[in-house]
């Protein structure tokens, strides 16, 4: 009657979705303000004012066709044109908009472009920790998931592994830079690592391993940090962005797909692309979210306030004694468990109105996800209860 795999999916939701249906049910029980819901990376950071004039502009046009009719299926010229100068103007990577795919969101990117590139027996690696869709997105193309692990010091991944785990049926490596879950922005050096190992294996296996380069939090960079841009540290590269995170538009599903100039084939893997999203139904991203997107490609989000929020749950949290690594990106918090059961920790803190993400699904039990991209308010409110939370294991 139907595919069960399907039904997996569909009756075990994520647990991050389901925390936040929880949240949602609880706040109503209770009260908003009795629930602090760290769960889902939904900004609370408003969009930038552009946002909203590019909006209403829009919105004031007569031409009805424009405004809500389709535009090309792999996304408008002018649009693609706009987000290749953009690439160009900040990175000098030389991207022609012919190889630009706009897209419902970062999912749609990497699920287009997983099965764009997919044959049989080809097999993705996941740097752990990953966010847990990407599994999801590599078996529903027909791919293999291979886990990698990471160094607990730093979140970053454990080369050693990595060059163990690629073999002659990797096809393509998924890597996040800024990291959910866990906020760490890869160094040069670790991706300049990474390109070696994965070149070596293309002269050892005579293929062209991509690298998958998932960026929906590239703009959210604190201090100092640098998150180089993949394309120019190596040339098998395909960006999947969203602007989800840095306009704070999670709910409007806009982003893109961008091939490196570099890449093997690249006019092969373009039709490839265009040929999943017909497959998939992904063609003509939303028509007027493309058009707000094309006139704020230089806007930029309050990175200020999301570091106000990092460096207030940050200290709190570690005075208090819990145990986590301080994120140069993104806007999440990985913290090791006060159990080694990270889903008990995660449902003993719901007694306390804290809903935080257990780290199983990402490739790393052991620890819990707290996303910050909430109001001030909020993580201020809910200290007292990370304070009882803790102080209730120490009894």
């Amino acid at each position: 009657m139907f595919n069960r795999t399907m039904y997996e999916l569909g009756s075990h939701r994520s647990v991050i979705r389901e925390l936040f249906e929880f949240g949602k049910k609880r706040a109503a029980e209770v009260g908003a303000d009795k629930v602090y819901d760290f769960s889902l990376g939904n900004p609370n950071v408003p969009a930038p004012d552009g946002v909203k004039a590019a909006a209403e502009k829009l919105l004031s046009l007569t031409d009805n066709t424009l405004l809500h009719g389709y535009t090309s299926a792999q996304g408008d010229a002018t649009v693609r044109k706009a987000v290749a100068d953009n690439i160009n103007a900040r990175f000098g990577a030389g991207v022609s908009p012919d190889f630009i795919y706009m897209t419902c969101g970062a999912a749609a990117s990497l699920t287009v472009t997983l099965n764009a590139l997919r044959e049989e027996g080809d097999e993705f690696i996941l740097l752990a920790p990953y966010f847990p869709e990407y599994a999801v997105f590599v078996k529903a193309a027909g791919g293999v998931p291979v886990v990698v692990p990471f160094d607990p010091e730093t979140f970053a991944p454990d080369l050693d592994a990595l060059e163990k785990a690629i073999g002659p049926r990797t096809k393509g490596i998924i890597v996040n830079s800024p990291n959910n879950p866990s906020g760490t922005v890869y160094t040069r050096e670790t991706l300049t690592r990474i390109a070696e190992l994965l070149s070596q294996a293309n002269a050892r296996y005579d293929r062209h391993i991509v690298l998958i380069a998932d960026e929906p939090y590239r703009e959210l960079v604190y201090g100092d940090a640098e998150a180089p841009y993949l394309m120019n540290v190596y040339p098998d590269t395909v960006v999947c962005y969203s602007w989800s995170k840095s306009l704070s538009l999670p709910g409007e599903r806009i982003g893109y797909i961008a091939l490196s100039p570099r890449l093997c084939d690249k006019e092969g893997v373009y039709a490839a692309v265009c040929g999943a999203g017909r497959a998939l139904g992904y063609v003509c991203a939303p028509a007027m979210f493309q058009y707000v997107a094309a006139a704020c490609v230089d806007e930029r989000p309050d990175i200020e306030a999301y570091r106000r929020n990092r460096d207030l749950i940050y200290s709190a949290l570690t005075e208090m004694g819990y145990d986590c690594v301080r994120p140069d990106g993104a806007f999440y918090l990985f913290v090791r468990s006060l159990e080694a059961d990270a889903n008990a920790f995660s449902d003993r803190a719901k007694n306390y109105g804290l809903l935080i993400v257990p780290g199983d699904s990402f490739g790393a039990p052991g620890y819990v996800r707290i996303s910050y991209c909430v109001s001030h308010d909020m993580i201020e409110r809910s200290l007292p209860a990370f304070r009882a939370l803790i102080d209730s294991y120490k009894k």
